[in-house]
């Protein structure tokens, strides 16, 4: 099957408008940043539920209120994935995670594609996890350290399994409206001639809407000898462009963006990005989460900034994590970039520096001016209670 990847100097292009990614058809690209590992046995959801900050009994359909969730066109025969992280005992960002709950049987298509496998025995409780693959080894270790006596197995299955991401201006709908058709699934309004022709839609693989939000698009976890539904339409990107796509809306993913050990979940927007339930019992570091949230104000965020020169127009620059971003008159440090690429870096900074009145900002030695931009789903009162002082001062 022949894909269309897009080239290095099309990317290059990518910097020169922020449009671009917005203008682009929708892409997909795997995710070699991402690996997969699976959780089996009777224990896995009491075993999750304990450690992770998110509810993982939505999985199960056994959360409490209904959780919300659609994949592309698709009946909702299938549980959304979740979002949901492992922090330290002291309340530390540690690693964050997608689970999903792979097709059952009755979810799985016969041969045809036009109707439901049958049931083979009894259904075991299993899930996959889509994990940051540069500390895969990290994960698995910690986890087998907290299972003790449970009675879940835990596997690596990067081999058998690739993680992939859908995005772009097209892939997204837009507020009220269904996201374009897709040829997954089986049941009514799915276009079967395509069913046929993408391998993954055999075993009932599908695309789901990212979790966090809407405008990253949609995800999922595939067999690694069958291409997703949907690619053969799409251009396959690079994993680049999608890291493009969450500079542009302050997202960050994985411990390296998200410091490992360090990191306060609330200041990387977790929270937001539905990675934390508050109305769950306990798991390891809720104490500190919890109390951060009840106190109200979260004084530091993570914040995308542009490269800009005097006139305003987008600079691509070479800035590496860890330099510091200062205020440009006086040299005091507002915060600290946590990833960069091309015209656009993610910042850990303090709010009320940030989004005052005509902040001047610039890097720290090289003198180059970013400008903070709020993301469109940031809540409003994240930054109003600072302009607001600010104002006052």
């Amino acid at each position: 099957m022949l894909l269309l990847r897009r080239s290095s100097h099309l990317f290059k292009r990518f910097f020169s408008s922020h449009q671009a990614l917005d203008d682009a058809g929708p892409m997909a690209c795997p995710l070699s940043s991402r690996s997969v590992i699976r959780f089996t046995g009777p224990d896995t959801l009491k075993f999750l539920q304990g450690l992770l900050t998110n509810d993982v009994r939505a999985l199960a359909g056994l959360a409490a209120g209904e959780h919300s969730g659609r994949t592309l066109n698709v009946p909702q025969r299938s549980s959304p994935p979740l979002y949901a992280a492992l922090l330290t005992p002291q309340g530390r960002f540690l690693y964050d995670l997608f689970l999903f709950r792979p097709p059952r049987q009755e979810e799985q298509l016969d041969r045809t594609g036009s109707g439901p496998g049958s049931s083979g025995s009894e259904e075991v409780v299993e899930l996959l996890a889509d994990v940051d693959a540069a500390v895969l080894d990290e994960i698995l270790d910690c986890f087998k350290r907290y299972r003790l006596r449970s009675k879940v197995d835990i596997e690596n299955v990067a081999k058998e399994f690739s993680c992939w991401q859908r995005f772009g201006g097209r892939a997204v709908p837009s507020s009220g409206q269904d996201p374009e058709a897709a040829s997954v699934g089986w049941g009514g309004g799915i276009d079967k001639a395509s069913v046929s022709s993408a391998e993954a839609s055999e075993i009932g693989w599908q695309w789901f809407a990212d979790p966090r939000l809407d405008c990253l698009g949609f995800r999922g976890i595939f067999p690694s000898s069958t291409l997703p539904p949907l690619v053969e339409a799409d251009k396959e990107a690079e994993e680049e462009h999608y890291l493009l796509w969450r500079l542009e809306r302050g997202v960050a993913e994985g411990s390296t963006e998200i410091p490992k050990g360090e990191a306060i979940p609330l200041e990387y927007n977790l929270a937001a990005l539905n990675a934390i339930s508050f109305d769950k019992g306990c798991y390891v570091g809720q104490e500190l989460v919890a109390r951060t949230h009840h106190r109200g104000v979260i004084r530091k965020r993570l914040v995308p900034f542009k490269f800009v020169v005097d006139n305003g127009k987008e600079l691509e620059q070479k800035v590496s994590p860890g330099s510091e971003i200062v205020e440009t008159s006086s040299k005091k440090k507002v915060g600290t970039v946590s990833t960069a690429l091309g015209c656009r870096v993610m910042g850990l900074v303090k709010l009320e520096e940030v989004f005052k009145p005509s902040p001047a900002l610039s890097i720290r030695d090289n003198n180059v001016k970013v400008k903070a931009i709020k993301p469109d789903w940031w809540p409003a009162d994240w930054v109003q209670v600072h302009e607001d002082k600010s104002s006052i001062a």
